[in-house]
């Protein structure tokens, strides 16, 4: 491995100019990886700067968001789950009203594009929940590129219906058995696939982590949420949110609806980490909150590691969320203070999907059902600390619980059974 040489190039998009020219958010992020990928992480560079210039990849982006996706997403005043959130009025950005079900179309298509330009054929995903992997294979498809998703053996079995629709989509799934078997064990397979094959590849990284210049790329393709939501919540309720709230694991959709509200110190970012079985049993995926700095998958983040810097196993009942690692912005927030992130136990997480499910009619994913109870813990907290509050607060449904049923009803002990029967003719 080398160490952080730093890449050519800066993303200067954020507000502040974060990345630096390195690819630092403060003393994280940074390029942590083999010789053998530096060639294909500066074209990566090079093909990224030159469509931001670029009218016609504007414009061909600009066409697939709104007429693939179906952009923008709405927003969805939640009146019946802001009852049970003290005094707050609660809106929902409905990612999961995307095609393919989730934020992560939003990324795929641009790296697409970008794969395109590069002119290369194939293209490999890592996956947890699968809605990257589905997202990766549409977008395969669409374009004409050969594509392989890597997914843990243990998400392959709790997320059988998302292997199956990649399947369909034309991608090839490949069960990864090394160690825990999850999110972090497929991404190690994916970086040994690209290392091989890195002429004819790009490896389409899902979440705003891994090397630079993949968290400010990814970012940057998921910026649109929060473009979107600033002027639709303004327009609506003549103000912006008073807080903002999103799911973290890697933080691609959290990235995505917190960009454009970094530089509004008058809106609080809430991140919730996947708190597991609670963070004092050691069975959880909160890297920020259970984790101390170091090196995983070549960028420098918060990790859950050992005393001797050996990544330890993640626990969440989101295969979406059970990850080791965060992507290094957030670290940055976190450590600058710009957003508080908390942790939100499996328990609380399926409390919430069963809550906002029966309120409003929404399903989210078990991902955003973390955002969903930690939205309603901070509105009860606003109302306990101030009973005059009546904060707005906002949050990113980044996904619909489809995928999520047999987890639910696993955890519900539903049977999917007739609740009667009308008896023999």
């Amino acid at each position: 491995m080398t160490i952080d040489q730093g890449r050519p190039g800066t993303g200067d998009a954020s507000p502040g100019g974060l990345p630096d020219a390195r690819g630092h958010f403060g003393e994280f992020g940074g390029t942590f990886v083999p010789e053998a990928l530096h060639a294909a992480l500066d074209e990566l560079i090079r093909a990224f700067e030159d469509s931001r210039t670029d009218p016609e990849f504007a414009a061909e982006l600009a066409d697939l968001q709104a007429n693939y996706t179906g952009r923008p997403s709405p927003i969805t005043e939640a009146k019946r789950f802001s009852q049970y959130c003290g005094n707050a009025r609660v809106v929902l950005k409905r990612e999961d009203l995307n095609h393919t079900g989730s934020h992560k179309i939003n990324n795929v298509l641009g790296q697409g594009l970008l794969t395109r330009r590069m002119g290369k054929t194939r293209v490999i995903a890592e996956t947890g929940a699968g809605q990257h992997g589905v997202a990766t294979a549409t977008v395969a498809a669409l374009m004409g590129f050969e594509c392989r998703v890597y997914m843990g053996k243990v998400d392959t079995e709790r997320q059988a219906l998302n292997v199956a629709r990649m399947q369909l989509l034309g991608a090839e799934v490949v069960a990864v058995e090394a160690g825990s078997r999850t999110l972090k064990d497929a991404m190690n397979e994916a970086m040994r696939d690209w290392v091989t094959n890195v002429d004819t590849t790009h490896y389409l990284i899902g979440s705003v982590s891994g090397p630079h210049p993949f968290p400010m790329i990814v970012r940057e393709f998921q910026r649109v949420i929060g473009a979107e939501a600033r002027v639709q919540v303004r327009e609506r309720f003549g103000q912006l949110p008073d807080a903002v709230c999103a799911c973290v694991g890697g933080g691609s959709n959290a990235m995505g609806i917190f960009a454009d509200f970094i530089e509004d110190e008058g809106v609080a970012l809430y991140g919730f980490e996947a708190g597991g079985s609670g963070i004092e049993t050691g069975l959880h995926a909160a890297a920020i909150n259970g984790g101390s700095v170091g090196v995983l998958h070549g960028t420098r983040t918060y990790v859950l590691q050992d005393a001797d810097g050996q990544t330890i196993e993640s626990h969440s009942i989101s295969a979406g969320l059970d990850y080791p690692g965060v992507g290094p912005e957030h670290s940055w927030l976190a450590r600058t203070g710009r957003a508080t992130y908390e942790t939100i136990t499996d328990a609380e997480a399926m409390d919430a999907f069963l809550l906002l499910s029966r309120t409003e009619g929404i399903m989210p994913a078990i991902e955003s059902a973390h955002a969903v109870a930690g939205a309603r813990r901070l509105g009860l907290r606003i109302a306990e600390q101030d009973p005059d509050a009546r904060p707005l607060i906002l949050i990113n449904i980044s996904g619909r619980g489809d995928k999520d049923v047999d987890t639910a009803m696993a955890y519900f002990g539903v049977r999917g059974e007739a609740d009667h029967s009308t008896g023999a003719l």
